[in-house]
C-alpha cells in the first residue's frame, strides 16, 4: 500500500512511504514478528497458533487488497479483528466455546461504528488512495450515518450477551454495559441527525473507551 499511502495525508508520513524503511527491510521485519508470533502461539497450544495465522493472513492477502474493490471490506476486516479476544480464550483454555464465540461478536459489532466514524473524518482523504471505507459507495450520506447509527444500537443486546448467558455474574455488567452504550449511541445518533463531523469525531472518541471499559466490567463481573 505504500504507493497508496504517499495520496493521504494520515500515511504519507509512516515510515514506508515516507522513503525512511524500504519494502524488503519492511517484508523482512514483519515475516519475522509474524514467525516469532506465531511459534510463540504454537508453543501455547495449536488452536491458538491456527487463530494466529488465519487472522495474519485474512488481514494481510484478503482485506487489505480489498480497500480499493469494496465498501463490504469493512466486514472483511471485521473477522480478523476481532480475533483477539477469541484467541485469548483459546490461548488461556486451549478449548473453544460459547464464551470465546460471545467475545468474538462483541468486538465484532462494535468494529462498524468505530471504524466508520474513522471513516467519516478521513473519507476524503480515503477517496484520494480510492478506499471505500464508509457503508455506502456513495460516502457521506444519510444512509451511511443511519447504518452507522443501526450497529451502534446493535451493542445493546450484543453487549448483555455475557450477562444473558451467565459468563458474568450480574449488575455490573448490566450497569456499566447499559451506560457506555447509550454513551455509544448518543454521538452516533447526532451523527444520523445533523451529519456534522464533530459527531463523527465524538463517536470516534467514545469508540475507543468503550471496548476497554465493557471488557473491564466482564471482567470485574466475573471475580
Amino acid at each position: 500500500e505504500k504507493d497508496l499511502d504517499k495520496l493521504m495525508n494520515r500515511t504519507k508520513n509512516r515510515p514506508i512511504p515516507a522513503g525512511r524503511l524500504g519494502v524488503k527491510e519492511a517484508i523482512f521485519v514483519s515475516s519475522v514478528f509474524g514467525i516469532v508470533g506465531l511459534i510463540l502461539l504454537w508453543m501455547i497450544n495449536p488452536s491458538s497458533c491456527i487463530l494466529g495465522f488465519l487472522a495474519l493472513f485474512s488481514y494481510v492477502a484478503i482485506y487489505t487488497p480489498l480497500k480499493t474493490k469494496t465498501p463490504l471490506v469493512v466486514l472483511i476486516g471485521a473477522f480478523p479483528g476481532s480475533v483477539p479476544p477469541l484467541l485469548g480464550y483459546v490461548a488461556a483454555s486451549n478449548a473453544f466455546g460459547l464464551e470465546a464465540g460471545i467475545l468474538f461478536l462483541v468486538q465484532f459489532f462494535w468494529q462498524f461504528p468505530h471504524f466508520w466514524a474513522i471513516a467519516w473524518r478521513a473519507n476524503d482523504d480515503y477517496l484520494k488512495a480510492g478506499f471505500k471505507m464508509l457503508p455506502l459507495i456513495e460516502g457521506r450520506v444519510k444512509g451511511s450515518s443511519w447504518l452507522i447509527l443501526l450497529f451502534a444500537m446493535f451493542m445493546l443486546p450484543v453487549s448483555l450477551l455475557p450477562w444473558a448467558f451467565d459468563m458474568t455474574h450480574g449488575i455490573i455488567t448490566i450497569i456499566i454495559a447499559s451506560t457506555a452504550t447509550f454513551a455509544f449511541i448518543w454521538p452516533a445518533y447526532k451523527l444520523y441527525r445533523t451529519g456534522e463531523m464533530k459527531e463523527a469525531t465524538r463517536l470516534m472518541f467514545v469508540s475507543f473507551f468503550y471496548l476497554p471499559v465493557v471488557q473491564i466490567a466482564y471482567i470485574i463481573d466475573k471475580i
